[in-house]
C-alpha cells in the first residue's frame, strides 16, 4: 500500500465529514434533516477528497523536495542568510511605518516584509560567490592567506566524475600528481550505479564494480585534491549519463570520463569533457620515422606477415614481415605513425632489413 493511497483514504474521510457538516448547515429542515441531501454531499466530499488529496498534500511536498535537492548547498545558505537580513530590515521599518494614517500603517509593514525578504534572498543568491569570497578574503588576511586562498580556489571549481573513470582507476594516480585543480565530485547516483554493478550476478561486472569501489576508497585516502560526494540529483531523467550531463550543465562543471559515447554526447550539449584516454594519448612518447626501437612481438597482425608488439604505455607497434619473429625481441625501424580514436599506432619494419 503506497503512501499516496493512504493519503487519498484520509482525504476521503475528511472531505466526507466536511460534506456532512455542510449538509447539516444547509439542510432546508433544521429540525428534521434531509438525509438524502446530506448523503449526496457526503458522497461528493468523499469523491473530491479521494481525487484531490494527493495534489494538496504529498505531491507539493515531493515537488518541493526535488527543488531543494537540485539547489546547491551554498546557494541555499546564501538565500537563507539574505532572507534573514531582509526580515530584520523589514522589522526595523515596521516601527516608523506604524505612525502612518489608516489604512497605510496596517498594509505597508506587511508589504515591506515581503519586499525586503524577497530582495534580501535574491541579492544574496545573485552575488553569493562575490560575498563568500569577500568574507573568505578577510579571513585569509587575518590568518594564513595563502592556504585559505588555495582552498577557495579549489572550492570554486567542481569536476564531476563518471562511473567509467572511477572503475578505470587511473584517476587515482592523476589526482596525486596535482594537475587537477578543483573538487573531484561524485554524485550520489554515480555511487549507486557503482554499488549496483558490484552487486551484479555477472562475475565480470561484479569485479568491475568492486574495483570501482576500491578505487574510490583509494582516491579518498590518497588524493591531494578535495573529494566530495554530493546528493544533488536530476530526477527528470533516469539514465546515469544523462543525469551527469544535465547536472554538469546546471553546475557549469566539466565531466571527467574515459567513456567515448559520453564524451560525444556531452560535447554536443556544450559540456566540457576531461577525457583520461585523450590525456594518456597526449603523454605517450613521440617517435619519428627512421628511429629504431627494441620491441617484443606477441601476436599476429591483421595483414599477411605482420607481427604486433606493444610499448610500455600500451601503444601498438605493427611490424611488417614480423610474423616470423613472434615471441622474440627484435630491433625495428619506424616507418610511420597513425593517430586513431583508440590511440596511436606505430608502423615499423625489422631493422635488419631482411
Amino acid at each position: 500500500m503506497s503512501i499516496e493511497f493512504i493519503f487519498r483514504l484520509i482525504g476521503m474521510v475528511v472531505f466526507a465529514f466536511l460534506g456532512a457538516q455542510i449538509g447539516i448547515l444547509l439542510s432546508p429542515q433544521p429540525l428534521d434533516h434531509d438525509f438524502r441531501f446530506i448523503l449526496v454531499l457526503i458522497l461528493a466530499g468523499a469523491a473530491l477528497g479521494l481525487l484531490i488529496t494527493p495534489w494538496i498534500t504529498i505531491r507539493p511536498y515531493r515537488w518541493f523536495r526535488r527543488q531543494m535537492r537540485r539547489v546547491p548547498a551554498q546557494q541555499l545558505l546564501a538565500a537563507t542568510i539574505g532572507l534573514i537580513i531582509g526580515l530584520i530590515i523589514a522589522a526595523l521599518t515596521a516601527f516608523p511605518l506604524s505612525f502612518l494614517p489608516e489604512p497605510l500603517k496596517n498594509i505597508l509593514p506587511f508589504v515591506a516584509l515581503i519586499v525586503f525578504g524577497y530582495t534580501g534572498a535574491w541579492v544574496m543568491v545573485m552575488r553569493e560567490r562575490d560575498i563568500f569570497n569577500l568574507f573568505g578574503g578577510r579571513f585569509a588576511r587575518d590568518g594564513n592567506r595563502a592556504k585559505t586562498t588555495a582552498a577557495e580556489g579549489n572550492s570554486e571549481r567542481t569536476i564531476l566524475l563518471d562511473t567509467s573513470v572511477i572503475i578505470d582507476g587511473r584517476i587515482a594516480d592523476i589526482s596525486r600528481t596535482g594537475f587537477l585543480d578543483g573538487v573531484l565530485t561524485i554524485p550520489r547516483f554515480v555511487l549507486n550505479e557503482l554499488q549496483h554493478i558490484a552487486d551484479s550476478s555477472d562475475a565480470l561486472r561484479r569485479n568491475r564494480g568492486r574495483r570501482g569501489l576500491d578505487m574510490l576508497n583509494k582516491l579518498q585516502k590518497d588524493s591531494i585534491v578535495p573529494i566530495k560526494i554530493t546528493d544533488v540529483d536530476v530526477e527528470e531523467v533516469r539514465e546515469v549519463d544523462d543525469k551527469l550531463v544535465r547536472l554538469a550543465k546546471q553546475l557549469r562543471a566539466p565531466v571527467l570520463t574515459n567513456d567515448f559515447n559520453l564524451n560525444k554526447v556531452a560535447e554536443i550539449q556544450g559540456v566540457r569533457v576531461l577525457n583520461v584516454n585523450e590525456l594518456a594519448n597526449a603523454l605517450r612518447a613521440i617517435v619519428l620515422p627512421g628511429e629504431n626501437m627494441h620491441v617484443k612481438l606477441v601476436q599476429e597482425g591483421k595483414e599477411l606477415g605482420q607481427g604486433v608488439a606493444y610499448l610500455d604505455d600500451g601503444t601498438m607497434v605493427v611490424v611488417e614481415n614480423g610474423k616470423k619473429y613472434l615471441g622474440n625481441s627484435i630491433d625495428v625501424t619506424v616507418t610511420r605513425m597513425l593517430q586513431t580514436n583508440q590511440g596511436r599506432m606505430i608502423f615499423a619494419t625489422p631493422a635488419n632489413g631482411k
